[in-house]
């Protein structure tokens, strides 16, 4: 399974209003593990940003200036994430604004024709409900690092979201293969885990130790009756 974990920052909060997307952060998933390959782009969105959208995202009007129009990057977005399961939080809001630029172009695409979508914001509600369940209360809740999250950013956003699916359905969340065995590029934070990195020490009690939880165990017994311990090494 190709999954596709993804973000966009955008000029306003309404595509039907005429907003536009200036940045998409992806990262690619195979059968749940990170590859490091990632798409990422500022765009050109051909109109001012809002002010309030700013604040949020901190990418101004004076940055875009010279950034590539949507047109311009469309075809190789689409190979990006075509045939995959984005993977998305909130996915009504980025899907809207996706499929408002691509019904700009020809020919007109509309994302779920050529993609499956998981909201992880719908899988979290379920899961956790009642609860505050936005990105930043996630990476609290499953002790996620978003230190560097001072303000939203499509690429670091996608990152952080493929942690946090990947605990909030069960799964795992580090990369075990070498950037070499791989080969592919690096996507910012994603942590990776050594393929050579030396095994845990297994510590395990010395005949003293052993010896004094025996007798332990005879006091518990002698107070309260047989202890599962001792059930156990029947």
């Amino acid at each position: 399974m190709r999954q596709i974990v993804l973000d966009t920052e955008t000029t306003g909060i309404d595509p039907n209003a005429g907003h536009r997307i200036i940045e998409i952060g992806c990262v690619e998933m195979i059968e749940r593990k990170l590859t490091g390959r990632h798409y990422h782009v500022y765009i050109n969105p051909e109109r001012e940003v809002d002010a309030e959208a700013i604040s949020v995202h901190g990418i101004t009007n004076e940055f875009l200036a010279d950034k590539p129009k949507f047109a311009e990057v469309a075809e190789e977005f689409f190979e990006f994430i075509k045939g995959a399961e984005l993977v998305i939080h909130n996915a009504a809001f980025d899907i809207g604004f996706m499929d408002a630029e691509f019904a700009r172009l020809k020919p007109v695409r509309k994302t779920a024709d050529h993609c499956g979508v998981l909201d992880t914001l719908a899988v979290a509600r379920e899961k956790h409900p009642g609860q505050k369940n936005n990105l930043d209360a996630l990476c609290k809740r499953y002790g996620i690092d978003n230190s560097n999250r001072e303000l939203h950013g499509a690429l670091l956003d996608a990152e952080i979201l493929a942690d946090v699916f990947l605990l909030l359905t069960g799964g795992q969340t580090a990369l075990v293969l070498d950037d070499e065995e791989e080969g592919g590029g690096e996507a910012g934070g994603i942590r990776r885990l050594s393929a050579s990195r030396p095994q845990l020490a297994v510590p395990r009690a010395s005949d003293e130790e052993l010896a004094a939880h025996d007798e332990l165990l005879e006091v518990i017994a002698k107070a309260a009756g047989e202890t599962l311990w001792s059930k156990l090494s029947h």
